[in-house]
């Protein structure tokens, strides 16, 4: 999920990640990473895919994967229950509205969120679950695994659309495992076991969202110069990562250190990565929580799922040792990790209310 963007700049970093080629974040493109070598049993081989991971994460905080695994099927048959979920009349979206449940599940409707603080509302739409079993699994062990805090509970689902609960489920729990896949080589990167955080995600603390971007009029950009009224504001997110599916409409721009946005394109085959403030909070601001937004001037219909990755609710977000040094102590306060996500949460939809 997003956080406003009135983050402060983060300073130097310790000294082990003091890489020779770090960019100081003025990147001008957002690097494609094959991530195969995740599942391999070649200790060398998983360090080097960290070792790009790592490089990424310190100089961009975005990164594009590929070789994920997930199929072309199980991405369009979501993508096709999410069309024709906003599709429906607005009175019968509004049925799961998000405000009417006390674990932000359901709909969003369009304009109700404004992301960035300066701005007058988001042109999107969404429609947010978090874990449950998979379809058919109801009495297994994973069953129940259920995520735990105040975000835990159950999902709600519009009755009206055949499939739409299944369709959805099915992507869920396979993106999932590729935020699974990604904690070990994100430990790797910061010099700490690669089963540093095992303990510490072993109930799926994951929001997944359905957007829906309707196309901006280009007379918009002339009744709105500043850019106020856009996709989604200039924002940064707050769990650990979030992993992003994104179609051909584009509009994803990130933001480097001299104030220009770079466009996160679209690329067949691939998801993009973007890392969130609960992660940047972890690691003593090591990694970068990046600023980016969403303008659609494709003149079509944007969709886009992100699944919003943290870990489970009562971690202690204490600086990672590697993070910390006597030239850079911890700059923040420690709270768990519910605590803050909840927090960035109820601030978000207390904004809503508000627009």
């Amino acid at each position: 999920m997003a956080a406003t963007a009135s983050r402060s700049t983060p300073s130097a970093s310790p000294e082990l990640f003091l890489d020779p080629k770090r960019s100081e974040s003025t990147f001008e493109e957002i690097p494609v990473i094959d991530i195969r070598d995740a599942r391999s049993s070649d200790p060398v081989a998983r360090k080097r895919l960290a070792d790009l991971i790592r490089d990424a994460c310190i100089n961009v905080g975005f990164f594009y994967i590929q070789s994920h695994g997930i199929a072309d099927e199980v991405i369009s048959d979501t993508v096709d229950a999410a069309k024709r979920y906003f599709s429906l009349p607005e009175a019968t979206k509004l049925e799961l509205d998000v405000h009417k449940t006390s674990n932000f599940k359901g709909y969003t409707a369009l304009l109700g969120e404004n992301t960035d603080s300066e701005g007058l509302g988001d042109l999107h739409e969404g429609f947010d679950v978090g874990w449950e079993p998979p379809i058919g699994l109801i009495d297994s062990p994973e069953a129940n695994s259920r995520e735990d805090g105040a975000m835990a509970g159950e999902n709600v689902w519009p009755q009206c659309l055949p499939g739409y609960r299944e369709a959805v489920l099915k992507y869920y729990h396979q993106i999932l495992e590729v935020g699974k896949l990604l904690f070990p080589l994100f430990a790797l990167a910061l010099d700490v076991p690669e089963d540093f955080f095992d303990d510490k995600t072993t109930k799926p603390a994951a929001i997944m969202r359905l957007l829906h971007y309707p196309p901006q009029s280009p007379t918009s950009f002339e009744t709105d110069p500043e850019g106020r009224q856009i996709g989604i504001g200039a924002h940064t997110d707050y769990e650990c990562f979030t992993i992003l599916w994104q179609d051909h409409a584009g509009g994803l721009q990130v933001q480097n250190m001299t104030g220009k946005w770079v466009d996160a394109v679209p690329i067949p085959g691939t998801f993009v990565v973007n890392l969130g403030d609960q992660f940047a909070r972890w690691t003593n601001d090591v990694f970068k929580s990046t600023l980016h937004r969403v303008i659609n001037r494709s003149g079509a219909e944007r969709y886009s799922i992100p699944l919003f990755f943290g870990t489970d609710y009562n971690v202690l977000l204490e600086p990672i040792p590697t993070c910390v040094t006597p030239g850079s102590p911890s700059k923040y306060e420690v709270m768990t990790a519910g605590e803050y996500v909840k927090s960035r949460l109820e601030a978000t939809y207390a904004r809503s209310l508000i627009v």
